[in-house]
């Protein structure tokens, strides 16, 4: 039951820092202001949101979350878990890729050393958070698979609008602080989420 606790309470305090941080960017807009609270952020995103997933699969096992409050696992099993699959492959795709090109191009990494410059190669050219679009597949993908209700709920209505939430209303405006014109430009050329194909 602590795991349960433990990914609430990580969802709520993401999204409260998510507010907290964006009020206090647009109050003293800078780029040393941008740089520290997106360490924060990004922080509070693998404490609060990744770790409890993490931990959830050794303790107290993933198919166990639904006993634990008392939900029946998925229905149609081999249906979710081959959908599961499928949408695994553009995720891993798109998380592994959207790494290296920031790693290669824009001198940064998926976290706390933050990039130094706008990447749209590859797939920055068909979204603009390829990263956090491969994120969602994955961590739906492996509700899927596993079967469980619990986690295909806190996946679907917790982790993915939060973290909208986030992208929307904290990232964005960081990112055209520390990256200034080059950003803004980006932003209105490349969609913010859903890959569009034709622009490979």
């Amino acid at each position: 039951m602590i795991t349960l606790i433990v990914g609430l309470l990580g969802l709520v305090v993401f999204f409260l820092a998510t507010i907290v941080f964006g009020r206090r960017l647009r109050q003293q807009p800078s780029k040393i202001a941008a740089e520290e609270t997106s360490r924060i952020m990004h922080f509070l995103f693998f404490a609060g949101l990744g770790l409890p997933f993490m931990i959830s699969i050794f303790y107290p096992g993933i198919n166990k979350l639904d006993f634990l409050v008392g939900f029946s696992p998925l229905p149609m099993r081999p249906l979710f878990i081959l959908f599961g699959l499928i949408i695994a492959i553009p995720g891993l795709y798109f998380l592994s890729i959207s790494n290296r090109k920031l790693r290669a191009l824009g001198s940064g990494a998926n976290a706390f050393r933050l990039t130094q410059r706008v990447v749209v190669q590859d797939v920055y050219r068909m979204t603009r958070n390829p990263m956090s679009f491969g994120y969602y597949l994955s961590a739906l993908s492996l509700s899927l698979i596993t079967g469980s209700t619990l986690l295909t709920l806190y996946t679907l209505f917790g982790i993915i609008p939060v973290h909208i939430f986030f992208l929307k209303y904290f990232e964005e405006y960081e990112l055209e602080l520390r990256l200034g014109d080059s950003y803004r430009t980006y932003k209105t050329q490349v969609p913010f989420l859903l890959p569009s194909i034709g622009r490979r």
